[in-house]
């Protein structure tokens, strides 16, 4: 069986998404981070997986006077960078692209997207974790007409959740495709998903959803491997 790769960018949590994304045996993983200075080994990758973690330094999107609404010790300009120069590569040259909750986020950013820094501070409900570091749960409305419904065949879904921030402006070429109750924005896509290539960017984090059968879970997972085996 012909062996894929798949890059993980680097984070705290490294070792859940890398194990997740890697579960059948044509699947190998290449960590991906500022720290290692390996942003050249992405030319052996065959898919792209951004991962979550730090809140993105507001001065990306241009409005560095909301930092005061991250968390302070929870701000990594150079992985900001770094990561932004991944999905440049992955654009240029046509590489699958799945991001997760701050993968979602700075994608959108690099895109020309904003965020909301922080949700309960703009009138939003609160949508990070709770307790002993527990993921929330919540459902989510995807647009039927959307590549995500196209994929998982369902409309309504249980997500979890533990982001505090969420998507504002919606970046150049992206649309979103799913929403919470209140309206915030759980997922984007690209408009023309036919002649660009596959991209699909979350806010909840299937690689630790109790119900791994999920179609939030699973077929996104299938979905984005199958493109990075038919690269």
């Amino acid at each position: 069986m012909k062996k894929i790769t798949i890059g993980v960018t680097d984070c705290s949590k490294y070792e859940k998404y890398a194990s997740w994304i890697s579960q059948e045996s044509d699947i190998e993983v290449l960590k991906l981070g500022y720290t290692l200075n390996n942003l050249e080994e992405i030319k052996k990758c065959n898919g792209i997986l951004l991962t979550g973690g730090e809140d993105v330094h507001p001065r990306f999107y241009n409005e560095p006077e909301l930092l005061k609404y991250c968390y302070a010790d929870d701000v990594d300009e150079r992985r900001d960078e770094f990561e932004l120069q991944v999905i440049d590569y992955t654009q240029k040259q046509r590489l699958p692209l799945l991001g997760i909750c701050r993968g979602q986020q700075i994608a959108n950013v690099f895109f020309g997207g904003s965020l909301i820094p922080d949700l309960p501070s703009f009138g939003k409900l609160n949508h990070s974790k709770f307790g002993e570091g527990n993921d929330r749960y919540h459902s989510v409305k995807i647009d039927p007409n959307s590549l995500l419904h196209k994929i998982t065949e369902v409309t309504d879904r249980e997500i979890n959740s533990a982001h505090h921030q969420s998507i504002n402006r919606v970046g150049g070429g992206l649309v979103a495709n799913c929403f919470s109750v209140e309206g915030v924005i759980e997922g984007l896509e690209r408009i023309d998903s036919v002649d660009y290539s596959y991209l699909m960017l979350v806010q909840w984090h299937p690689e630790r959803m109790k119900d791994q059968m999920s179609p939030l879970t699973k077929k996104i997972k299938n979905s984005f491997l199958k493109e990075a085996r038919n690269l």
